[in-house]
């Protein structure tokens, strides 16, 4: 078996601590072998917005500098690869296109958090709380994943983070999120990112159990994600091995690796 996390950020997004290399030490001390950063993308915001939780547009070319010299370094020891998370904004599709092919980035994982941008909305994961909301999630997951930007799709239960249980909505925005991803052959990330708080305080957030019911029903494909935010959470083996106990239990297939 190949372990390899493709969700991990860095202390640029302003909520992530620790260096660079304090994440690829971790890495190689918890049994990794491939790392991949994703940290938050840099988004050029026309208002001249400045966003608390992603890099400044003029950081981005240190991040990768900074990865790519990690990658020389620790070759033979763990395969580096350099992408980022990010959003859909429509307004910004053909940049983000850009900025990929630009800096010769491997990967983008599409993590859908704010709708239409950060600038003008709140949180998905705190804010969806009715229907409407829900229903906006659905709306801007299902158009970012037409664009065939992004590699694969984060924490696609997101929306349980502050829904008040799991109704007949839920099950039905799954499904469609699910045969679309199925449709597109684009991986749903099992995210580990909350998985010591919800063990530490017993509520479920994500990962939801009744949504990876639909997963396994709906026949789609997933991948670990750490979603490190601090280099120890690449070091134990906790959450990482209780998914993969998880996933098999429930039958869905697991990819061990992207074709990156």
């Amino acid at each position: 078996m190949t372990k390899a996390n493709y969700h991990t950020h860095t202390s640029r997004c302003h909520h992530a601590t620790g260096s660079d290399e304090d994440y690829v030490l971790s890495a190689i001390k918890g049994g990794y072998e491939i790392l991949g950063f994703s940290d938050h993308t840099p988004w050029p915001y026309a208002s001249g917005f400045v966003s608390r939780t992603r890099m400044l547009p003029s950081e981005l070319e240190g991040y990768v500098l900074s990865l790519r010299t990690l990658k020389e370094q620790y070759e033979g020891r763990l395969d580096i690869k350099i992408g980022l998370e990010c959003e859909y904004y429509p307004a910004m599709r053909s940049w983000l296109s850009e900025l990929k092919e630009a800096f010769g980035l491997d990967y983008l994982i599409f993590g859908n958090h704010h709708y239409p941008s950060d600038e003008e909305s709140t949180y998905f994961g705190m804010s969806t709380t009715d229907e409407h909301m829900l229903h906006l999630y659905e709306q801007s997951v299902l158009e970012g994943m037409e664009t065939g930007y992004y590699t694969y799709l984060a924490h696609p239960d997101l929306f349980m983070g502050a829904y008040p249980q799991f109704d007949k909505h839920c099950e039905e925005v799954s499904r469609n999120i699910c045969r679309e991803a199925k449709k597109r052959g684009l991986p749903l990330e099992y995210n580990l990112g909350c998985a010591a708080y919800c063990e530490a305080t017993g509520e479920t957030l994500f990962p939801y159990p009744d949504f990876w019911q639909i997963v396994k029903e709906e026949g789609c494909e997933t991948i670990i994600g750490i979603d490190a935010h601090q280099p120890y959470m690449l070091e134990t083996s906790r959450y990482y091995d209780k998914a993969l106990k998880f996933l098999e239990k429930l039958g869905i297939k697991r990819l061990e690796t992207l074709p990156l």
